[in-house]
């Protein structure tokens, strides 16, 4: 049976929609800004989007939306999301019903984790843990190309530990929007990396900026990145002490720094509890479209 299904990726800067065939083919595909600080508006442009797929595809399809935070399994609310204008709003009922069909959420980071271990760059992978590293740093885990989501549905968020083996210079680190400080997301997100080297003496620039200034030589930003990598080795290092995955994905914008995925595990064999590291870090095969299609793809499984 022909079934399209669309997903959406709502995402801090823009949010993406995608219609696919039952191969996973790309039938349409729409994207716009996010309407930052406005929740009403970023539901307006998540119906409209879904809207346009549908008439550029010619058909209607069951709808998965991949969010940064979650659905509290206590309250129904959306929490831990770093689009905090979307925290505490019953999207989960709000959707569905501007929709008029069921919609099934996901955390963005597990959407990506499942697009990248179903026909991605894990492919095949038994555990695979997924890492989107942009606005901000989310996780999420599949097992065996299902989505791991844990009984509080926060399974993945690596992000808001603590940076392990901190050195004192990286103490007690910055604050976080959570309300604590030194996480590792305000260490390895785009404004982290950012913040970083204006810290030791660097104008503000994009990650993108800084990355070029560090293939052109320029030492301020070589030794930034430096820091970067350490700081990736150590906190994905506790990641495979938990969870072991043959694959760990690299996705968001700070993923084209291509350098990162080959000198991070170069780095991390001692904050690993192994003899040997086995573990594989590549770079998301379906780039920053691996999200929008994992969120369609919540409908793979009933």
């Amino acid at each position: 049976m022909h079934r399209m299904r669309i997903g959406v990726d709502l995402g801090g800067t823009k949010i993406e929609a995608v219609a696919l065939d039952n191969d996973g083919r790309v039938l349409a595909r729409r994207r716009v800004p996010t309407p930052r600080g406005d929740y009403q508006q970023t539901l307006s442009a998540i119906v409209t989007l879904v809207r346009e797929v549908e008439c550029d595809a010619g058909a209607t399809g069951t709808v998965g939306i991949g969010i940064p935070g979650t659905i509290s399994p206590a309250t129904g609310l959306v929490k831990n999301s770093n689009s905090t204008w979307m925290n505490g709003r019953r999207l989960a009922d709000d959707l569905p019903r501007m929709l008029d069909r069921p919609v099934r959420f996901a955390n963005d980071a597990n959407c990506f984790a499942l697009s990248e271990s179903t026909d991605g760059a894990a492919a095949g992978a038994g555990i695979v843990f997924a890492v989107i590293i942009g606005t901000g740093t989310g996780g999420g885990v599949a097992v065996n190309g299902r989505v791991l989501v844990g009984c509080n549905a926060i399974a993945g968020e690596w992000g808001h530990n603590p940076l392990p083996a901190p050195r004192e210079s990286e103490l007690p680190g910055p604050p976080c929007y959570c309300g604590r400080r030194g996480c590792i997301e305000t260490f390895l997100s785009g404004p982290g990396l950012a913040r970083d080297y204006q810290d030791f003496g660097g104008t503000a620039l994009t990650p993108d900026q800084i990355a070029r200034r560090a293939a052109d030589g320029e030492t301020l930003a070589l030794d930034c990145l430096a820091r970067y990598e350490d700081r990736m080795a150590r906190a994905l290092g506790s990641v495979i002490n938990v969870l072991d995955p043959e694959v760990i994905v690299l996705g968001g914008g700070l993923s084209n720094i291509e350098r990162v995925t080959a000198s991070v595990p170069k780095l991390w064999a001692p904050y690993v509890f192994s003899d040997v590291v086995r573990t594989r870090l590549v770079r998301a095969a379906h780039g920053d479209s691996s999200g929008v299609r994992g969120a369609a793809r919540l409908w793979d499984h009933d």
